[in-house]
């Protein structure tokens, strides 16, 4: 009816699917995509006691020490973990998965010096590289990030191909009649191309990403088949 719609995410939409054994839910079929509204990368963040300069010398480094480096995350399954699984697997190293009840006290154990490495999602991680407190190596997008400009992409300084960015757009029911998607998702990408709102998802450290439903729904396909892999090769099962 139009009036029903949510927040599709990598986690609900690409992960849980694989990362859970019933989900309930299938995410080509169950929804009608609307429309992307943005993505969000991460930037790959060191305790300063760690020599590593660079993600080429982190590399180097966990391949000396295999499995006696660790990280941290948001949680097992969360795009966190499973974006710092996919770049070790790329890497060719082993690093060692400390989980954490959300994002907060991971970044606190990082500034402790109890955990050495964390893919932390960007505005959060910008005041603590900036007094010193952690060292922030690579972003995992793309391209490089206006909040960390100066930083090289994890593809451009060391693994070509790597990219770790979570997508985030609105879905309506399956079924939902196609004049009123066309209505939501031309209201959705004016909103997103809005002055207001890119000013908004920058402060968040999101990219807006307007897109058609056809748009949006091919994205949906290509993240739960990327992720999906991904799971499957970390092993990783929802707690």
């Amino acid at each position: 009816d139009g009036y029903t719609l949510g927040l599709g995410g990598t986690g609900t939409l690409a992960i849980n699917p694989t990362l859970y054994g019933n989900v309930g839910y299938d995410p080509r079929k169950d929804f009608a995509p609307v429309g992307l509204i943005a993505t969000s990368a991460l930037v790959v963040c060191v305790h300063p006691a760690l020599s590593a300069r660079s993600i080429g010398e982190l590399i180097a480094l966990a391949k000396t020490q295999p499995g006696k480096l660790n990280y941290a995350s948001a949680g097992t399954g969360s795009g966190i973990h499973l974006g710092t699984e996919y770049f070790a697997t790329m890497a060719g190293i082993k690093l060692t998965h400390i989980p954490y009840k959300g994002s907060g006290p991971a970044l606190t154990d990082l500034v402790g010096g109890h955990v050495a490495i964390y893919f932390s999602s960007l505005p959060p991680a910008l005041g603590l590289v900036k007094e010193g407190k952690v060292r922030a190596l690579a972003v995992t997008g793309a391209k490089r990030s206006p909040i960390f400009p100066e930083l090289p992409t994890v593809a451009e300084a060391a693994l070509p191909g790597y990219e770790a960015v979570l997508h985030y757009g609105i879905v309506a029911p399956a079924g939902t009649p196609r004049p009123i998607i066309d209505t939501l998702g031309a209201a959705l990408r004016a909103a997103v191309m809005s002055d207001d709102l890119k000013a908004r998802l920058a402060d968040d450290g999101a990219e807006p990403l307007a897109s058609t439903p056809e748009e949006y729904a091919a994205d949906i396909d290509r993240e739960e088949t990327k992720w999906s892999a991904i799971v499957k090769a970390s092993g990783a099962k929802a707690e």
